[in-house]
């Protein structure tokens, strides 16, 4: 067997490795890459033939795993794609708002078109979790990964070797979903690392700082502007908010969710409730109506109107890194409010408009305009949806056997930290690998 590796590698994104097994190609991931330095490997032409693919297996419909499939649909791949249930139905609003906002903003071209995503869906074939799917002499299961709705850690048991793509792992004792589940036996692990080498802040922690943010603002006579990624966190904040005004934290908010796939994203968790920890459920259940005054801002128009509002706002919108989307003008018209505030609650990759800001630039260029960041700047990791470096450890704890481990998905420091964690702790052996590396396993 042999794992090849096309993204993720000592960077966050660009989520593709490629598993030769048994005469067969299996595709894990194939997502885009969004940091600016390395953004033009979208356009480049896929390093292997997406013809010869003989299956794909898709962990999570997040864009930086799942935004090239169109593409390699448009260039050839016939084969199934396997993926949960709740993964298809986020991927499909997914990958046409991905189109939208490549034709929007202007990208030299577009990198598929809408046949390319409606050919993608029909090849999904879904899977739920626990269920095992047998592929000629491979065994696949998928496992709950805890890290937004659908997300799946992947098991090839291969003539009774078991190769295990984590994907990304999401934290335990997080709002609304289930927490991690660990295959209990790997003999080859892809590891994420995004977070390996830091501990998060506990949730009732970020959770006293946010609602003190937001206090503060308000005072000031500003407004609280939130980057979120439109499946996931924007979900994880409006559940927080809403609960934090319920218990009296907070007195009833503003609330403007200015993101139509953040809605539709949102419809799609409630159609899911099977996937919900107990606690979401109880609050399912027992709340009638909101106790956040939430806005729903669908238009362009609607957006603008925005621009008006100077004070007592909670304003969330994507992309989650400041990439694009409707946050951009947001940041324009309040990042040199001394008066107002900017809380970041996800990653945020090195290149990025949302790195520059969280890494303390004194100015910083929005729609080609120099603009000085006099807006306070929070940075809430908290209320990441990703495991910290010991939820991490801990999750590793949970396999029985000793794997090898290839460390991805990670900043080159980060991984590097987070090696040397798992080697002193467990005595796993670990590997980084470079992009378009092939390894014998």
């Amino acid at each position: 067997m042999k794992i090849q590796f096309f993204g993720a590698t000592k960077t966050v994104t660009g989520s593709c490795f490629l598993l030769k097994a048994e005469n067969h190609s299996i595709l894990i991931d194939c997502g885009l890459f969004q940091e600016d330095e390395k953004e033009y490997l979208n356009y480049e032409p896929f390093t292997f033939n997406p013809k010869k693919i003989d299956l794909m297996i898709l962990t999570h419909a997040h864009l930086d795993h799942s935004a090239l499939i169109p593409k390699l649909v448009r260039e050839g791949l016939r084969c199934k794609i396997i993926t949960t249930p709740a993964t298809k139905d986020l991927l499909e609003i997914m990958l046409f708002d991905a189109l939208k906002v490549q034709k929007n903003e202007n990208y030299k071209k577009p990198l598929y078109d809408e046949e390319n995503i409606y050919r993608a869906l029909k090849q999904i074939e879904t899977l739920p979790y626990q269920r095992t799917l047998k592929f000629n002499e491979i065994q696949i299961t998928l496992f709950d990964a805890g890290h937004i709705l659908g997300a799946a850690t992947v098991q090839l048991n291969i003539n009774g070797k078991k190769v295990v793509f984590s994907g990304d792992i999401g934290r335990s004792g997080y709002p609304i979903l289930r927490d991690p589940e660990t295959p209990e036996e790997a003999d080859w692990l892809v590891l994420e690392s995004t977070y390996g080498n830091r501990v998060h802040k506990s949730l009732d922690e970020s959770i006293n700082e946010l609602v003190q943010a937001i206090k503060d603002t308000f005072q000031k006579g500003g407004n609280v502007i939130i980057p979120a990624f439109a499946v996931g966190r924007t979900q994880d904040l409006l559940y927080i908010l809403n609960k934090t005004v319920r218990q009296g934290l907070l007195q009833p908010v503003n609330v403007y969710l200015d993101s139509p796939l953040a809605e539709e994203a949102t419809k799609i968790y409630l159609s899911h409730p099977e996937l919900f920890d107990d606690e979401a459920l109880r609050e399912m259940k027992n709340s009638n109506r909101l106790s956040i005054k939430l806005h729903f801002v669908k238009t362009v128009e609607e957006s603008k109107k925005l621009n008006s509002i100077k004070s007592n706002a909670v304003i969330i919108a994507g992309s989650g890194m400041c990439q694009g989307g409707r946050i951009v003008y947001h940041l324009y018209h309040n990042i040199d409010r001394e008066e107002c505030s900017i809380i970041f609650a996800g990653f945020q990759a090195k290149g990025t408009l949302g790195r520059k800001i969280v890494d303390g630039e004194k100015e910083v260029s929005i729609l080609g305009k120099m603009l000085p960041v006099r807006a306070k700047v929070y940075t809430i990791g908290g209320f990441s949806a990703h495991a910290d470096r010991d939820e991490l450890l801990k999750w590793l704890q949970s396999i029985k056997t000793k794997p090898e481990i290839f460390l991805v998905h990670g900043e080159a420091e980060v991984i590097e930290a987070f090696k040397n964690s798992i080697e002193e702790k467990f005595g796993f052996p670990c590997r980084i690998p470079e992009r378009l590396s092939v390894y014998e396993i």
